[in-house]
């Protein structure tokens, strides 16, 4: 190995220095480059929906309903759509939620290592699985016999939340100090009520981190619902006993539409589903830099 020399000056000469100097620099050069790329995509993508969406983008969207083979200029909209939305992914939400928050507290707090390691395999290979193969599974298994509902549906969706809310919750568990969970087993605290009392609590920004962003992910998720609720009317309806309209099948329908209105409209409620997914990133990132300031990480 080469050593450096001391000049009289005091200063060390490193061999090749300028060439690592230029090889930092390029690097650095290369990285910020791919950045910029990737917030030029963003831009790009969001100026090109907020263009093509603006003649269809009013209050009407969000208040009217379809009005199928329409012959008049009668104001419509895709109210159907966001309700059957919020309800179907607000059913996959209380499915995976708190089935995700077992399965992390039970890896992380009480399963021996050989059965987190199998686990957790488990659950990031489950959140690889492509959607449309979630939603053929759903199919078969709730929707033959049955029909479609807003109930498969949402199962379906709840089928994809279920990794990613339980991997980000293991990985928030595995930030509690274990020193706090020392301190309260050494006062005599039984371990299932100090998971409970002491380490859950310090966890639920990053719960709510986790499942916003599960949400987010979900929200636009199209061939799960194609399969299991989309065989639908055009009123506004709350039942999920039934097949709701949802945000993305809408959008997949209109986009196959002759009518230019159609398409607008598709344009309008993909830049309101856009809007709703970067806003629900911002608070995910908000909630994790909060949580992390509050168990003194950040």
């Amino acid at each position: 190995m080469t050593e450096p020399s001391p000049t009289g000056s005091g200063v060390l000469q490193v061999p090749h220095l300028r060439r690592r100097r230029i090889v930092n620099k390029s690097m650095e050069a290369l990285a910020l480059l791919t950045a910029l790329i990737a917030v030029g995509v963003l831009v790009l993508v969001v100026f090109s929906v907020a263009r093509r969406s603006w003649s269809a983008l009013n209050l009407d969207l969000l208040t009217k309903t379809p009005i199928p083979f329409s012959l008049t200029n009668e104001p419509t909209g895709l109210a159907n759509a966001f309700v059957g939305s919020i309800v179907i992914v607000g059913l996959a939400t209380l499915m995976a939620l708190p089935v995700g928050i077992l399965i992390a507290i039970y890896l992380n707090e009480f399963a021996p290592p050989k059965i987190n390691a199998s686990v957790s395999l488990v659950l990031d290979v489950l959140n690889g699985i492509p959607a449309i193969v979630i939603g053929i599974f759903v199919y078969g298994l709730v929707v033959v016999g049955h029909g479609q509902s807003g109930y498969a549906g949402a199962f379906a969706l709840a089928c994809l939340m279920l990794p990613l809310v339980a991997r980000s919750t293991q990985e928030i568990l595995v930030l509690v100090p274990n020193s706090t969970r020392e301190a309260s087993l050494a006062l005599g605290v039984p371990r299932w009520r100090t998971t409970l009392s002491i380490v859950l609590p310090q966890t639920i920004g990053g719960i709510v981190t986790g499942t916003t962003l599960a949400v987010a992910r979900v929200a636009g998720e199209t061939a799960p619902l194609l399969f299991t609720s989309s065989i639908v009317g055009t009123s506004i309806n709350f039942n999920p006993a039934h097949a709701l309209q949802t945000i993305p099948v809408a959008i997949f329908e209109y986009s196959e539409s002759p009518d230019p209105k159609d398409h607008a409209q598709a344009w309008a409620a993909s830049l309101v589903l856009l809007i709703f997914i970067l806003v629900a990133n911002l608070g995910a990132r908000a909630l994790a830099a909060r949580s992390k300031r509050r168990m003194g990480l950040g």
